[in-house]
């Protein structure tokens, strides 16, 4: 049976509460929202955040009501959980490709406004046949890889010969460009993060110029990746940016120098289940809670699977399915069986993804339920 948190948790203290319990700071995460949509509002830039994060329709619209033009998924099925609670201006930053998918994208566009990437000419022609045949054009971005060697073309004369293809194409309609530079997450100092974020933008507005030139319009030029947001997205000629951990914030960002731990809106409260041996204390999550991440994109950047609150020199230093293995310091106590911690998580996208609803908290007290609508496996 699905456990999950009912109305009667509602103004308790988080002490009350069983655990693990996935917590959000809501003063925190309302002050990292605004910061974003005001750094989009000052320098002129559409804000679409990626609802990988938190898979909410809750903070969704927090997000929109902030001022963000729309939002970013990273699957065809958060799409349609999005979509069905109201969310209808949808980039899906994910190739469709197959027959199924594209039969589901075309009922969903008739509910939403939804567009894609696309970096293959085959898997594009398989949406334009579709959408030609249904009488309507689906917007694509073509996707360029400007360092993280993922998906997407790499930057140069070949995306304008491979643009010149989409427009001969006529159930697509070509709206731009889009990026991620998910390789800032292997930076190691501050000076190589700006340089990437620099990077990003300065390779995407040149691209954008490219495309121009042979006659091709570029309305949109988007970038992505809450670690170098605030640095191509100060770039001019970009228009978008598609950060999304920005909501909560992670170790992962404080690693990178993002943001100082403080604000990291997202925790998980647990609580020591043995003590097995006087350096050691164990906890009731593991990684079915926490995740295994310890860096993005392959780069290991930390160490160990969560920093505890107000413990800092305790390290969680291995997980089993439901325990986490925490290392005590020699003379020091450490926390006794049945004490409760608060963990902040090392990647916060996965934890979101690992429980079914979020409890809203504010000074000690729980305000509200959000479920993880978009929670576990979507195709």
């Amino acid at each position: 049976m699905r456990q999950t948190w009912g109305a009667e948790v509602l103004g308790r203290s988080v002490d009350e509460l069983d655990t693990p319990a996935l917590l959000i700071d809501l003063d925190r995460l309302n002050a990292n929202i605004e910061e974003m949509a005001g750094f989009a509002r000052r320098h002129g830039v559409a804000l679409r955040p990626h609802v990988k994060t938190h898979k909410s329709p809750d903070i969704a619209r927090l997000q929109v009501e902030s001022g963000a033009a729309g939002v970013t998924v990273a699957k065809l099925g958060e799409a349609e959980v999005m979509a069905a609670a109201g969310l209808t201006d949808i980039f899906i930053a994910f190739p469709i490709v197959g027959a199924p998918k594209v039969r589901r994208l075309l009922a969903l566009t008739e509910r939403a406004r939804v567009s894609s990437i696309v970096d293959d000419l085959g898997a594009a022609r398989v949406l334009s046949d579709a959408f030609e045949a249904a009488g309507r054009r689906f917007p694509v971005r073509i996707k360029i890889d400007v360092g993280l060697g993922r998906c997407g073309l790499r930057p140069g004369e070949g995306v304008v010969d491979f643009a010149r293809e989409l427009l001969r194409l006529p159930g697509l309609e070509l709206e731009g460009i889009t990026t991620h530079a998910g390789h800032a997450y292997g930076a190691r100092t501050g000076e190589e993060l700006q340089r990437i974020g620099r990077a990003e933008g300065e390779i995407m507005v040149d691209q954008a110029e490219r495309l121009r030139r042979a006659g091709i319009p570029v309305p949109v030029v988007s970038v992505g990746s809450t670690p170098t947001a605030l640095i191509s997205g100060a770039v001019e000629g970009v228009t978008e940016i598609r950060p999304g951990n920005y909501v909560f914030y992670d170790l992962m960002q404080v690693a990178l120098g993002v943001v100082p731990v403080e604000r990291c809106a997202l925790s998980i409260r647990a609580r020591v289940v043995s003590r097995p041996a006087p350096g050691r204390a164990l906890l009731d999550g593991g990684i079915k809670t926490l995740g295994l991440d310890v860096g993005g994109h392959g780069h290991d950047v930390l160490t160990g699977y969560g920093r505890i609150r107000g413990m800092e020199d305790l390290v969680i230093s291995r997980l089993s399915e439901e325990h986490a293995f925490v290392d005590i310091p020699g003379g020091a106590a450490g926390p006794a069986v049945g004490d409760l911690v608060d963990i902040i998580p090392n990647h916060a996208c996965v934890v979101s993804n690992n429980f079914h609803e979020f409890l809203v908290v504010r000074d000690g007290r729980v305000e509200a339920v959000w479920p993880v609508a978009a929670q576990g496996y979507l195709r």
